[in-house]
């Protein structure tokens, strides 16, 4: 599933416009997009939370040459699935 099956599956359901479905799914996106950047946590019961970890600086090696390289400082995006999305996929 990619953005645009969801906003048809959003506008179908909700008995909504594409363009309507697309602003809201846009929007339930950036706000947590926003959440994280914060640096808080996007928590949905029944579905999962969105949380980040930061990994520091560290010194890795290229594989192919053996060469040691410097990999920067990131914050990562984690997901940690609910209980009730967990036991309906499965």
């Amino acid at each position: 599933m990619n953005k645009g099956d969801l906003v048809n599956i959003v506008a179908e359901k909700a008995g909504i416009t594409k363009g309507q479905a697309g602003d809201a799914v846009s929007a339930v996106f950036d706000a947590i997009q926003n959440t994280l950047k914060s640096g808080d946590k996007a928590a949905f019961v029944g579905f999962g939370t969105f949380s980040t970890s930061s990994r520091a600086a560290r010194e890795g090696r290229n594989p192919l040459t053996g060469k040691t390289i410097n990999i920067a400082a990131k914050t990562s995006v984690k997901f940690k699935a609910g209980q009730s999305f967990t036991d309906a996929v499965n």
